[in-house]
């Protein structure tokens, strides 16, 4: 709970403007106990996403499936032609796949929780409640996607014979950088999209860029070695991809000189993301 905090009965600022958010100071620490707090409610929005997203739809959840399929299909049969990747002997339908997972989870984590509050704006101009727990739903709605579209990684191992490596146990720790860096992309969207509604019809190119200058389709190799640790800093899903493959395709360890800047990057953007976030916060239910 930080100094400023709703007054009122419906938890909402009595000021007509936001404050002076600059100066609004951020009590880390209560916040999280805030939000811990607020973890039913978490629930409640992602399981409401979910119906939501999928009650009337033919396929059901099988829809989560379809995007890193039909990406996955048309790497195989098109970018796999006119591109020398090196797949290390590992079949490049499960290359591609294992690079499709991590980024259709961060582009579904950051399209969803990037415009969670502006879709949310009923609730938000009428209960109080710590605000990122609207970002937060959705990416956890994307992880659930995420999980399931796992499925068909399964398959596919059992398909192409080609087993998973003793080294899938450094996933875990990759998955950490992947979370916290997906998480404070989500947060530092979520923020600014509700005072700059105009970041919403470009988010969607955005991550269609991103996709091509993330190695999905390729390997990171494509990146000329010396700018190696440079991208990883700036595109850290660039190294997190690179470790899955690495240790479930490959058998060996992530490599450590791209992902701890990449987890360092991942630390600054997560935390940086969640005090702009909190920073912003009062003035939301104002000019939603």
């Amino acid at each position: 709970m930080t100094d400023d905090a709703p007054t009122t009965d419906a938890g909402l600022t009595t000021k007509a403007v936001p404050p002076p958010r600059a100066r609004r100071k951020i009590r880390l620490s209560s916040s999280l106990r805030e939000l811990w707090s607020a973890r039913e409610l978490v629930r409640t929005l992602a399981e409401r996403e979910l119906r939501a997203r999928y009650s009337q739809a033919v396929l059901g959840l099988a829809w989560a499936v379809l995007t890193p399929l039909v990406l996955m299909i048309v790497f195989t049969l098109f970018f796999r032609r006119v591109a020398d990747v090196d797949t290390e002997g590992a079949p490049y339908a499960l290359y591609a796949y294992l690079g499709l997972l991590p980024w259709t989870f961060f582009s579904s984590s950051v399209s969803l929780g990037g415009q969670s509050l502006i879709q949310n704006l009923a609730l938000l101009n009428k209960v109080y409640c710590p605000r990122e727990v609207f970002p937060l739903a959705s990416v956890i709605v994307a992880a659930l996607d995420t999980l399931v579209s796992t499925a068909i990684l399964g398959l596919l191992f059992v398909i192409t014979g080609y087993a998973p490596r003793l080294t899938t146990l450094w996933v875990p720790v990759i998955l950490v950088v992947q979370l916290a860096f997906t998480l404070g992309v989500a947060f530092t969207l979520s923020s600014v999209v509700i005072y700059l509604r105009d970041l919403r019809h470009l988010l969607p190119i955005a991550l269609q860029l991103g996709l091509f200058a993330t190695p999905v389709a390729y390997g990171i190799d494509a990146i000329p070695k010396s700018l190696h640790v440079l991208y990883s800093v700036f595109n850290p899903l660039a190294p997190v991809i690179d470790g899955y493959r690495r240790t479930v395709l490959f058998g060996q360890a992530p490599d450590w000189d791209l992902l701890l800047p990449a987890a360092g990057t991942a630390a600054v953007v997560l935390v940086a993301g969640y005090l702009l976030f909190k920073k912003l916060e009062a003035g939301m239910a104002d000019v939603a």
